[in-house]
């Protein structure tokens, strides 16, 4: 029997993983141990529910490599005035990066994670779809793997929606996880950002200049690791209509401000390209863009490209298009590609 190895943290959807798989392979359950908070309670419980469905289970301990890719990102985004996705970089380079190359010591040939996307080959060439349940999709989190990666990488909650999931887990007799949704940013537990900021940076964050688009000083900030792009509150300045985060300049240590009409951007230009098909966008290409996790997408045009940077056009303007963030392609329901976002037009 083929034997495929899941990626398990203590939660529904890859409990729900593994008892799926279990019906028609052999499983072995890996858990990654990058220093998360509460670790310890989570390899029990994560060795519990492996009893209870009666598959192996190994503990993978990546915690210097998570550090050094994925927390070091995440600090000197922040300190640059950027305001990083760590979710993107560790499933990359952490989960199905890392943990992926480890399958093949117990046995695995593919890897399997509770994500709700799917994969389809079309015409030889692999392709990452939005999952059946358009609330829980996961694809934007998924937009910076390779090719390779998706064709070691299996989805089996990709075609079903939350609540079926909920139920299938309770009709195996495992009735605890309603009510008990992780969050996305697994080692900022209880921790807010500038909390966890404070207690890695080896010096204390500088207060700055809080300034109006035409430079004018208006206030002064508390470190630029504190706010982020459309930020309202927190920001003490008094004024008939609010102000809100429009910059975060980092060369120069300023918080740019600017009234709610202020935050919007006809486009953006972004860096770091990768796609996830074969014939490379042009200019003229028309997509749907997701320009943070949460958002909803909107239609865009292609206004500029080449192999390091792309500037696109959006047909609304949208807002708080924030630095750091990642902006995701698709073409209906399929990924096309990705990219760092540089700045907002």
């Amino acid at each position: 029997m083929r034997r495929i190895a899941v990626a398990m943290s203590g939660g529904v959807d890859s409990t729900a993983c593994a008892l799926l798989l279990k019906e028609r392979f052999e499983v072995h359950g890996l858990l990654m141990n990058i220093g998360q908070p509460g670790f310890e309670a989570q390899a029990a419980q994560v060795k519990r529910l492996a009893d209870a469905i009666g598959i192996g289970f190994d503990i993978i301990d990546l915690r210097g490599r998570f550090t050094s890719i994925v927390l070091d990102y995440f600090i000197a985004s922040y300190t640059a005035g950027k305001t990083p996705n760590p979710c993107m970089i560790c499933n990359r380079e952490i989960k199905c990066g890392l943990l992926l190359n480890e399958i093949s010591r117990f046995g695995a040939e593919r890897l399997a994670t509770g994500h709700y996307v799917n994969c389809r080959e079309i015409d030889g060439e692999i392709g990452l779809f939005k999952g059946a349940d358009r609330r829980k999709d996961q694809s934007y989190f998924l937009a910076r793997l390779s090719t390779g990666q998706l064709r070691t990488m299996t989805f089996p909650l990709g075609t079903m929606i939350k609540e079926d999931t909920y139920r299938f887990v309770e009709s195996r007799g495992f009735r605890e996880f309603r009510g008990k949704e992780s969050q996305d940013v697994c080692f900022l537990k209880d921790t807010s950002v500038a909390e966890f900021l404070d207690s890695r940076l080896t010096e204390p964050v500088p207060a700055g200049p809080i300034v109006t688009a035409d430079g004018r000083r208006i206030g002064t900030h508390k470190g630029l690791h504190r706010y982020t792009i459309g930020q309202r509150r927190g920001l003490g300045l008094p004024d008939h209509s609010a102000w809100y985060v429009r910059q975060l300049d980092g060369a120069a240590n300023r918080l740019i401000v600017g009234k709610k009409e202020d935050l919007f951007s006809t486009g953006l230009h972004a860096r770091d390209l990768h796609w996830l098909v074969q014939d490379i966008p042009r200019v003229g290409d028309r997509f749907d863009a997701k320009i943070r996790s949460t958002h909803r997408g909107t239609p865009c045009t292609v206004t500029a490209i080449d192999e390091h940077a792309v500037t696109i056009e959006f047909d609304e303007a949208q807002r708080a298009v924030t630095p750091g963030q990642f902006v995701v392609w698709y073409q209906q329901d399929r990924v096309i590609g990705s990219a760092e976002i540089v700045d907002g037009l």
